[in-house]
């Protein structure tokens, strides 16, 4: 196999490897995979509804409700009524989500200076820019979703 014929193999196995380290190190918080990309989806888009969140993370809303339920019951997100349609919910994390989530960035940023140890500043410029531009031409037929950097800050 030539190295382009690689790509695909190296993409999963770069990922599968990401979130294995992810989960081994980030479980101290006591919360699942799912719910984890739950509580950053939460967290980055600000009162987000229940629907919106289950197309961020590409999964049935029935899912996402229940994976709600289940964070809203240990207090890690709560669900407000919407200002103008009472029939939706929008999704706000607690301050202990907010607290969590400024460990488990620091956490992430740890791995990822592993993942990426031996590599100059250049090279971890260049993979991240081409790694972008995959997804982007992969995603041209799909609606872009926005990722803005988060709005709240974690409680002292």
């Amino acid at each position: 196999m030539t190295n382009i014929d690689q790509f695909g193999f190296l993409v999963h196995d770069v990922g599968r490897l990401l979130r294995r380290n992810f989960e081994k190190r980030g479980g101290e918080h006591g919360l699942s995979s799912a719910q984890w990309r739950l509580l950053v989806k939460v967290v980055r888009e600000e009162n987000a509804t229940q629907a919106r969140l289950a197309e961020l993370m590409e999964i049935e809303p029935i899912s996402v409700s229940r994976l709600i339920d289940r964070m809203e019951q240990a207090g890690w997100v709560e669900r407000q009524p919407h200002e103008t349609d009472r029939r939706v919910k929008r999704v706000i994390p607690t301050d202990k989500s907010l607290a969590a989530y400024s460990a488990i960035k620091a956490v992430a940023g740890d791995i990822y200076t592993e993942a990426m140890a031996g590599m100059t500043e250049a090279e971890k410029q260049a993979l991240v820019s081409a790694l972008a531009k995959v997804a982007e031409n992969l995603s041209s037929d799909e609606p872009p979703i926005p990722c803005p950097a988060p709005t709240h800050q974690a409680q002292k």
